[in-house]
């Protein structure tokens, strides 16, 4: 049997790895550490929880053993899809290092720009980055990656999958031609792997399981709901959900319980609390300190129940995980295989529980069909139904009245406004005309109809404010009007252009002419524009 004496590491290295507990090396690590300690491109495929991050940090921390970084020009880089992969990595070079004099830098979001600059001015040995914060740093001018000799992406398909295309692309291209380059991924769909045949040079491959294939140190059950609501389901799915952590009692002493969107993570994790539950959320919303703080506390105990989306899937080692629960079923196939791999690791059983509605009917074909095999259907909880309050139409939003904004009158505006409208407009009411101007002609008006005899009182209250408002409005354009009159004159000191309205400014009714042309006059300008 291989031991990681027989891989030719550094010794520093392999007395790190005897300090941690570790003899014997996974098959990927086994398979993917030679060539990569021979500078070759290396493709890892394996199962989630196999040791993939061992087989590039290891063979790492031997090539790097030799030479020594400049500021700001990282000698090696790893990519990750999520800040608390990245913080895991960092953590496994802490941890196989610790023997050497490398340095490493983590760029994450979340964190302060200045701590991070302070690293790089240093010069560091290995940066372990994600995308976004890597390119900022690079954009401000505080970071060279001509200097990278190996080049790490770690969940390559997710890197690739999820929109990072156009900034792993970018960085590539920041980096030396003739760096070595290793993708590490559970999961490596076909056209994902065409992609990364445009970044790597004749690579090693090395896949020790089946593509997506799931370890069989995990049970896995799918509970069938037909929610008696639709627009109930999510809370009868809560419900469900509470029975199954009944039903497993003292053997369930942790569990990562996965959403598809964030809103949900946290309306789960409310419930969860309200009905005594110590659970916690955790998505790409929150805060870095926050997301931490959660994820420590699940470690060491502190919290029992992780509600999470699938930043989370994706990478964390978490040993002792008992169960998994799949809230949502995933839509994308691939997140269903590292979602129930972050249970039964390392040798360990788990179990992953997965709720279904009839709605989610295609998304766990495509599950069944990535995996080959179907997921074991299972009966609900032995007493388990769905309480009365999960089958009422939920409470209508609209139950307190709304906020009325008051006119003068104390009556509602949108009740005034319909009510001048339904009223009939006298003919009498007509703004005054403007001086020197001649009326325009109004278009014939159709007789409005006649009143509801019982609402003639009503009418005409409204018909006789509506007439003090027309009369003030006229005496306040009047007013206006005259306080423009006044203005031109004094400006032009004549009499003011008049016939298309006030609101015209005066150099638009004035003539323009070329200098071939016979100037007109002022007077005649405003003679055409009378005319």
């Amino acid at each position: 049997m291989t031991k990681f004496s027989d891989l030719k590491l550094d010794p520093k290295v392999l007395s790190a790895v005897a300090e941690a507990g570790y003899e014997t090396p996974t098959p990927i690590q086994a398979g993917a550490i030679p060539p990569a300690l021979e500078g070759k491109d290396v493709l890892g495929i394996a199962q989630t929880g196999t040791g993939k991050t061992a087989s590039f940090t290891l063979p790492m921390i031997t090539l790097l053993s030799k030479g020594r970084a400049r500021a700001r020009m990282p000698r090696s880089l790893v990519l990750c899809p999520t800040r608390e992969l990245a913080a895991q990595v960092a953590e496994n070079f802490e941890v196989y290092a610790k023997h050497t004099k490398l340095t490493k830098a983590l760029l994450i979001g979340g964190v302060s720009f200045g701590e991070q600059d302070k690293l790089i001015d240093r010069g560091v040995d290995v940066l372990i980055a994600t995308p976004g914060r890597l390119l900022d740093h690079f954009e401000r001018g505080k970071l060279l990656l001509t200097g990278v000799q190996i080049m790490v992406v770690d969940e390559a398909d997710r890197m690739l999958d999820m929109g990072f295309i156009p900034d792993i692309e970018r960085i590539f291209q920041l980096t030396p031609f003739t760096r070595q380059t290793l993708f590490f991924s559970a999961t490596m769909a076909p056209e994902i792997e065409r992609i990364t045949n445009t970044f790597l040079h004749a690579p090693a491959r090395i896949e020790v399981a089946r593509q997506a294939t799931t370890s069989e140190t995990i049970e896995q059950r799918l509970y069938a709901l037909s929610p008696t609501r639709r627009d109930q389901s999510a809370k009868q799915k809560r419900e469900l959900l509470r029975a199954l952590i009944a039903s497993e009692g003292d053997e369930c002493t942790n569990a990562i319980i996965f959403c598809n969107r964030k809103t949900e993570v946290d309306i789960l994790a409310k419930s969860l609390k309200a009905h005594g539950y110590n659970a916690s959320p955790i998505h790409g919303d929150l805060e870095q300190s926050q997301r931490t703080r959660t994820l420590d506390g699940f470690r060491d105990g502190s919290v029992r129940f992780l509600i999470a989306s699938d930043v989370a899937a994706r990478g964390l080692d978490i040993p002792a995980v008992s169960h998994v629960f799949n809230f949502d079923v995933p839509s994308h196939a691939e997140d269903y295989v590292h979602r129930i791999g972050r249970t039964g690791r390392a040798g360990r059983k788990g179990r992953a529980f997965t709720i279904a509605t009839p709605m989610d009917d295609k998304y766990l074909a495509a599950i069944e069909t990535l995996l080959k095999t179907s997921i074991p259907r299972a009966e609900l909880p032995e007493g388990f139904a769905v309480s009365d309050a999960a089958q009422q139409a939920p409470r209508e939003r609209d139950d307190k009245p709304a906020s009325r904004s008051r006119s003068r009158g104390g009556r509602d505006r949108g009740e005034r406004g319909a009510d001048e409208r339904r009223a009939p407009k006298p003919g009498a009411a007509k703004p005054a005309p403007i001086a020197q101007a001649e009326p325009q002609p109004q278009p014939e008006r159709s007789a409005p109809p006649a009143p509801v005899a019982t609402a003639a009182p009503r009418e005409q209250r409204r018909d006789d404010r509506n007439q003090d408002d027309r009369s003030r409005d006229d005496r306040s354009r009047d007013r206006r009007d005259d306080r423009r009159d006044d203005r031109r004159e004094r400006r032009d000191g004549g009499a003011p252009v008049v016939g298309m309205g006030d609101h015209v400014p005066d150099f638009i009714l004035r003539s323009f002419r070329t200098s071939t042309q016979t100037p007109v006059k002022e007077d005649d300008a405003e003679a055409e524009t009378e005319s």
